[in-house]
């Protein structure tokens, strides 16, 4: 679940099964009454119609546990990311993180760290496009020691400098009388 909307929408199939929700945030869901057998195949059919999958065995609920903390650190947190995300990990999911990344690079085919590059450089993009920030300040906000090093990693990522990734959203905006005119960049 990522959005507001898929929160109601998966709330919205549990009430329609007569089940209760105590707590749902992203990926997760506490319900108040025992799930029988029986109401489990019709839940688990009736989130599929959303598109959504209910996810029972523990290996792939500690898996999308990790994929839901990172993805709430980067793209939801308002604040600078300012610890370190094996630390953090490791605090919220009580476990040791090398048995975090062990089990997350066997199941997903790539380490956790790459995982949260990949996060971070997407949110990077998000906050380039918005204009909101200019470079340096989107290094600091999301933890890269300098700019060199958000620069570096994210053309690793996609193949173009972040003010290039920034030059190529302000061509795409051009005035409508300048499309069409030829222009040296």
């Amino acid at each position: 679940m990522v959005s507001e909307r898929c929160k109601l929408a998966v709330n919205d199939v549990f009430k329609k099964q007569g089940l209760h929700l105590t707590n749902i945030k992203l990926g997760e869901i506490e319900i108040l009454e025992p799930v029988s057998d029986d109401k489990c195949v019709k839940l688990k059919k009736a989130l599929q119609d959303f598109g959504f999958e209910l996810i029972e065995d523990k290996r792939d609920i500690l898996i999308e546990r990790i994929k839901n903390t990172i993805i709430e650190m980067v793209h939801h947190s308002d604040t600078s990311i300012k610890i370190n995300f094996s630390d953090y990990l490791s605090q919220n999911l009580n476990h040791n993180y090398t048995y975090l990344a062990n089990i997350f690079s066997k199941t997903q085919g790539v380490s956790i760290e790459q995982f949260i590059i990949s996060h971070k450089i997407e949110r990077v993009k998000e906050l380039i496009l918005y204009d909101e920030l200019n470079i340096t300040e989107i290094a600091y906000k999301m933890n890269y020691s300098s700019v060199a090093h958000l620069s570096c990693q994210f053309k690793k990522y996609t193949g173009l400098t972040p003010s290039y990734f920034k030059k190529l959203k302000m061509r795409r905006l051009e005035p409508i009388e300048e499309i069409g005119s030829l222009k040296v960049y």
